[in-house]
Formats: C-alpha cells, sequence, structure tokens
C-alpha cells in the first residue's frame, strides 16, 4: 500500500506544488476534507481557504481562493483560480488587508458592494489563516 501519493497545484500563473505528499486538507464548498494515500477517486470544488500539504520533512500551507480538486490512482491535480504560499505572505500587510476587509463590510453600500465586500474579507481571512497555521508548524514567518 503506498504511503504517499503526487500533488500539483496548479494556479493560472504558476505552478504552486508539483512534489510527493503523505496528507493533504483541502477547505472544499462543503467542509473540510482530508485525504490519504489510496484514496477514493474524488472530484470537488473548493472555497476560499487554506490547502495545508504534509510530507515526511513537515505541514505545508497555502491560502488557496477557490478552484477544484481531482484524486485519482493516487495522482491530486488541484485547479486554483489563485493561490500564496503562507511563507510568502507578510503578516503585517496581511493583518492591516483583514481589517480593512473588515471595516469595507460594514460600510458596503448595497447588494453589490457587499457581496464584493464579502469576499474581499474572506480572501484576506484566508490569507491570515494561512499564514497563522503556517506559524504554527513552524513553516511561516
Amino acid at each position: 500500500m503506498n504511503s504517499t501519493f503526487r500533488l500539483r497545484v496548479i494556479a493560472p500563473d504558476r505552478l504552486i506544488w508539483d512534489s510527493k505528499a503523505e496528507e493533504i486538507i483541502l477547505t472544499t464548498n462543503t467542509g473540510k476534507v482530508g485525504i490519504l494515500p489510496n484514496h477514493a477517486p474524488l472530484l470537488t470544488g473548493l472555497d476560499i481557504g487554506i490547502l495545508k500539504i504534509r510530507t515526511t520533512e513537515s505541514w505545508s500551507v497555502v491560502a488557496v481562493m477557490g478552484g477544484f480538486a481531482m484524486i485519482h490512482d493516487n495522482d491530486i491535480t488541484i485547479l486554483v483560480n489563485e493561490a500564496e504560499n503562507a511563507k510568502e505572505i507578510n503578516l503585517q500587510e496581511a493583518q492591516e488587508t483583514f481589517q480593512l476587509a473588515q471595516s469595507k463590510v460594514s460600510q458596503a453600500d448595497g447588494r453589490k458592494q457587499t457581496i464584493e465586500a464579502n469576499l474581499n474579507l474572506k480572501r484576506a481571512k484566508a490569507r491570515l489563516e494561512a499564514i497563522e497555521e503556517g506559524i504554527k508548524e513552524g513553516t511561516a514567518n
């Protein structure tokens, strides 16, 4: 029985990850899902949130801005709209962006502005959560 699987995380502008992994935790549209080797085939939508990747050495954390994950025969391909490795996120900037996004939600006027403000808040929260998880795992600033 395999103890790893191949994982590729692909954004429109770059390859985020292409390596073996032992476990991942995805933020799907229906909640968090843990994936281990030999997982049943699965195609799922991803929500804005974090992707945690465990290798033999450590955990890595990536902020993901939605996409899709396809799991088949220990080969996982994750296509994302946008992604940022926790190591690349500046904590102070992420905190400031989150606070600004929170204030914009309360100032939103009308349905369109409210939807956009809530989406920006969710994205800012995912970046902040990624760096906080990365710090906890010892893999970020």
